[in-house]
């Protein structure tokens, strides 16, 4: 990563984000068409999402880490992974590219290029699957780097996948791609007044991650 200057990393994470969000709204839109199944349509929604992971982080994860989220790129900064002078352009990037990935699958399907969302996702529940899913997603990739690098974009992708279904928010995990989802409405949509639940959610279960993580994987210096 640090062959590349801050101009291209944060373009990556612009890039990232925009095609992770296009993804989401996209087929959300698609799923909504082809059934009045909901959960056809969160299938639908689901798997291009989890795969769509998958090509992005192998892709550009070289370049910027393939963050695509402030929560992750929070908590990189905080374990010093990620210059703190970087972190701010970071989470600009993600979230100017997470509107332009909505603003690109509403292009697709003929939308309006804005629609605020009046998609309510509140309260106590939603909120605590958010922590959950910050905290499942931030293990993931701190257990990925210290046992298997190589296979964190298979693991952020299945894990992904599987939120989706075990959580009640259908695991956001992501502000950046939260806010996006406020500007679409549509099948992933979501209140913009509900966003500060889901962000501040986010960024607990993200540190809550952190934490853990960093006790388990230490390795004692001591025999047991």
């Amino acid at each position: 990563m640090n062959s590349f200057n801050l101009t291209r990393r944060a373009a990556a994470e612009a890039l990232g984000t925009a095609i992770l969000v296009a993804t989401v709204v996209g087929s959300g839109i698609m799923a909504e068409s082809l059934t009045k199944d909901v959960a056809l349509q969160l299938l639908g929604n689901t798997i291009p999402t989890g795969t769509m992971l998958v090509v992005l982080i192998t892709i550009l994860g070289p370049v910027s880490g393939a963050h695509f989220n402030p929560a992750v790129s929070l908590v990189f900064a905080a374990r010093g992974d990620l210059r703190k002078g970087d972190l701010l352009p970071y989470i600009a990037a993600q979230i100017v590219g997470g509107i332009l990935g909505t603003m690109v699958a509403h292009l697709m399907f003929a939308l309006p290029l804005i629609e605020f969302s009046t998609k309510i996702r509140t309260g106590g529940p939603q909120w605590f699957a958010e922590i959950i899913a910050s905290f499942g997603l931030v293990a993931t990739i701190l257990g990925g780097l210290r046992f298997n690098r190589a296979g964190i974009p298979v693991l952020v992708g299945l894990y992904i996948t599987a939120a989706y279904w075990f959580t009640a928010s259908t695991s956001f995990a992501n502000p950046a791609v939260a806010i996006a989802r406020a500007f679409t409405n549509t099948f992933s949509g979501i209140r913009p007044l509900d966003l500060p639940g889901f962000m501040i959610a986010q960024i607990i279960g993200a540190f809550a991650g952190l934490a853990l993580m960093t006790w388990m994987l230490k390795e004692d210096r001591t025999p047991n």
